[in-house]
């Protein structure tokens, strides 16, 4: 990922212009000398680097326009690092100025080396965030890596994947549709031995019973009406690699005894045909099922069960990984903006509030879905809840408010250690590691009946 070397100044003094022209003569300067032409500049060449006089027309002995302007470049331009040019001592305006986004400020009358020091700073500074954000996207495209996450549940997941890869064990993924499923079946390849042979795979939900037999096992010349010619399977397909099952769970009763006999004997018998052709492929399956009830009603082999399981990987739901919703909200929101040329800012409070409190019942999925909608429709600057489809949340629910969440869970284990020592003061002060007068001022506190 490139930057370029524009770098804007915003001055009106036509003098400074050209002495700023001179200083800066490593990089593409480009002048303005008031706000509206500044915001002109900025959107057409996105400059990396601002330095921007606070004193600008109509208030060029003021502060008002020049912060105004700073806003206003911060706002479309979030990433670009504006040095504010300000009076001498000035240093509240300066660090006022921080305060609405200035990425660092400059003291008048104006030193050359000094200001192409902090200049240039700037752009280091822009030039690394460029180089790991490239890194971010690399790590996207990589196994696991991918996998975006920061919830302790998801974590754990990819250590999983992480250690089980190299083996040559039958894995079981499970979890909701729209979790992942396949892109940890991906992952478990790619991290294999097997990474540089094929990755097959199938889904037995979606091809009708009478031709998932083919599909998987193949058929020989002549076999049935309409098999013109020899056409291995899908597993042969897969020799020395990986085949991935997807919704295992609704592979017919006839099949799953096939199933079971390659992976007991790991050879295939091509439909109409005799010989047993040896094949090596290690088998991932997945389903949002659950087999074991599936077992239990006699719709599923637990021989087979045992087979395509040797090691099960759960994968949670997108509402249990708390962390991980806004997280990957802004990941699709940045994929999105890039692939459909939008230049959305990001969520609004309500979006963030609505997007942490919804149930996600299609996950992941859903959830890209719904952003990828949301860029495309959108009107304003922000994703709205209006633009995701969601219900607005009170302010209740999305309460940041330390003190009150610190107060629920003392409410909580107060009623807890109430409930456990059957509502004896001086036994759940024990519990709780506390006296017997502070559990008396926790009881008055919460209003409690004991």
């Amino acid at each position: 990922m490139s930057m370029n070397n524009k770098l804007l100044v915003v001055e009106d003094d036509l003098g400074l212009q050209d002495q700023l022209r001179w200083c800066f003569d490593r990089y593409e300067v480009v002048m303005a000398g008031n706000r509206v032409s500044a915001l002109e500049q900025v959107r057409r060449h996105r400059p990396p680097v601002v330095t921007l006089d606070l004193g600008l027309p109509p208030d060029a002995d003021g502060i008002t326009e020049g912060l105004a302007t700073l806003e206003e470049i911060v706002a479309a331009s979030p990433d670009t690092k504006v040095i504010v040019v300000t009076g001498q001592n000035d240093r509240e305006n300066a660090v006022r100025a921080v305060g609405s986004g200035a990425y660092d400020f400059y003291y008048k009358p104006i030193d050359p080396v000094i200001l192409g020091l902090i200049v240039n700073r700037a752009y280091r500074v822009r030039e690394l965030e460029l180089e790991n954000r490239e890194l971010i996207q690399q790590k996207v495209e990589h196994p696991v890596e991918g996998v975006v996450a920061c919830s302790p549940e998801m974590v754990k997941v990819c250590r999983t994947v992480e250690k089980v890869a190299p083996s040559n064990a039958s894995i079981l993924i499970l979890g909701d549709s729209g979790t992942g499923k396949e892109l940890c079946a991906r992952s478990l390849h790619n991290l294999s031995p097997r990474a540089s042979n094929r990755f097959i795979a199938i889904n037995c939900a979606a091809i009708p019973e009478n031709l998932l037999e083919s599909e998987l096992f193949g058929y020989e010349k002549g076999a049935f009406t309409g098999a013109v010619r020899q056409t291995p399977g899908k597993i042969e397909y897969a020799n020395s690699g990986t085949l991935f099952l997807d919704e295992v769970g609704d592979l017919p009763m006839s099949l799953q005894a096939k199933l079971l006999r390659f992976l007991q004997e790991r050879v295939v018998e091509r439909i109409g045909g005799r010989e047993e052709i040896p094949v090596d492929v290690r088998i991932v399956c997945a389903t949002h099922q659950d087999l074991q009830e599936k077992i239990r009603i006699g719709t599923f082999r637990e021989d087979l069960y045992y087979r395509i399981g040797e090691i099960s990987i759960q994968i949670p739901a997108l509402k249990e990984r708390k962390g991980d919703i806004l997280l990957l909200a802004r990941m699709f929101l940045d994929r999105f903006n890039r692939e459909q040329g939008g230049n959305l800012r990001g969520f609004s409070k309500d979006a963030l509030a609505a997007m942490e409190t919804y149930g996600w019942q299609g996950n992941v999925r859903e959830l890209m879905n719904r952003v990828k909608r949301a860029v495309i429709m959108a009107e304003g600057k922000q994703v709205t809840v209006k633009d995701l489809e969601l219900d607005e949340v009170d302010g209740a629910q999305a309460d940041f408010s330390l003190r009150l969440v610190r107060e629920q869970a003392e409410r909580q284990a107060i009623l807890r250690a109430l409930s456990h020592a059957n509502g004896k003061i001086t036994e759940a002060a024990e519990l709780l590691g506390v006296s017997r007068p502070t559990m008396y001022d926790f009881i008055r506190k919460f209003n409690l009946k004991v």
